[in-house]
């Protein structure tokens, strides 16, 4: 896993530029979806998806667990986040 040192801002819309290196090697383009997980008191973890994975939570909760240990998220955190997600429109995914 690459760590990108860089510092972006959110604009006043909440909009943040990814920076084209990553863009470039995660092979984002525009139009690219994500799914935007909210880890309390630490952060967001996006993952890119293709329109076809969106129906499968369980599997992309069992990645970002996976991955929140490589980047050290607190496995609590990302566990209250499930549990209060699940509380939300039955725990479905929402496209924005």
């Amino acid at each position: 896993m690459k760590r990108y040192p860089k510092l972006v801002q959110c604009d006043g819309r909440g909009q943040i530029v990814i920076p084209k290196e990553i863009r470039r090697d995660l092979g984002i383009d525009e139009g690219s979806g994500f799914w935007m997980y909210s880890i309390l008191e630490e952060g967001i973890l996006l993952k890119k998806l293709d329109a076809p994975e969106l129906a499968q939570e369980s599997k992309l909760l069992g990645e970002i667990k996976e991955k929140s240990v490589k980047i050290k998220v607190s496995k609590k955190n990302v566990e209250k986040s499930e549990k209060e997600y699940k509380k939300t429109r039955k725990g479905g995914l929402d496209i924005v």
